[in-house]
């Protein structure tokens, strides 16, 4: 087997659709055995052997073991996490209820440092762990509405910086990637309107929309020996839309 990431294991959450989907598929096509994990009920069928599945609520108290128990008992070993899985909220501050705060937090945070926590052992056995995740260009900035969604992408890019300094030592990296303005599951149903979709299109200096494998190819980057001196960085994927701002 052939590839940038050939000889490797690696999860992949919220591997059902849009970003995860893509980026799964590209870590098989580039070599790797990849574990998708996606929430019960989702579309988790693969055209791909060497993709395996396992739907798992990612909130729940047991997910990180059965998540990693699952990779390692199929595959012998761990050398990349990407935690991807994320949902999205719009609630005004004011208006927020706490149990949509903790929804929000429980699966764009609290199952990303949960997930890590359980792979750190596995990821230092490897010649050259990789720990990768979805944050969004709304790490850095915000808008209305968007309270507890913004502080959840903010605190993936700083348990990322926190986890490169502390794993370093050990050859493992932990980056982010900001996805701007892309046409996923999450997005659909905006961007099936062409003025939303327009008006998106033109926030990016490339005049487009992106699309998952927009995404997955920076990821790609970050979890292969390519980005084996990128650690404890937030990248953006966003076409130049944050160049605006």
């Amino acid at each position: 087997m052939t590839g940038r990431l050939a000889g490797k294991a690696a999860i992949v959450t919220g591997a059902a659709s849009g970003i995860g989907r893509a980026s799964a598929e590209l870590f098989a096509a580039e070599g790797a055995r990849v574990l998708a994990v996606d929430r019960p009920g989702s579309n988790l069928v693969f055209d791909d052997a060497s993709i395996q599945t396992l739907a798992v609520d990612l909130a729940s108290a047991d997910a990180p073991k059965q998540v990693i128990g699952k990779a390692l008992a199929a595959f012998g070993k761990l050398d990349i996490l990407y935690n991807n899985a994320g949902v999205a909220s719009n609630a005004l501050a004011a208006q927020m209820t706490d149990e949509a705060w903790d929804a929000t937090q429980d699966v764009n945070l609290k199952a990303v440092f949960r997930l890590c926590r359980e792979a750190i052992p596995h990821l230092v056995a490897s010649p050259a762990g990789r720990i990768v995740s979805t944050a969004s260009v709304m790490a850095n900035g915000t808008d209305y509405g968007l309270a507890a969604y913004c502080a959840s992408k903010a605190g993936v890019v700083g348990l990322m910086r926190t986890l490169a300094l502390e794993l370093g030592k050990h050859g493992v990296t932990a980056n982010a990637v900001l996805p701007g303005a892309i046409r996923t599951g999450m997005t659909a149903r905006s961007f099936a309107d062409p003025g939303i979709a327009d008006v998106w299109a033109k926030k990016s200096v490339l005049r487009r929309l992106g699309e998952p494998i927009d995404v997955a190819r920076v990821a790609l980057f970050l979890a292969s020996e390519d980005g084996g001196f990128v650690t404890g960085q937030a990248i953006a994927a966003d076409g130049g839309m944050t160049l605006r701002i």
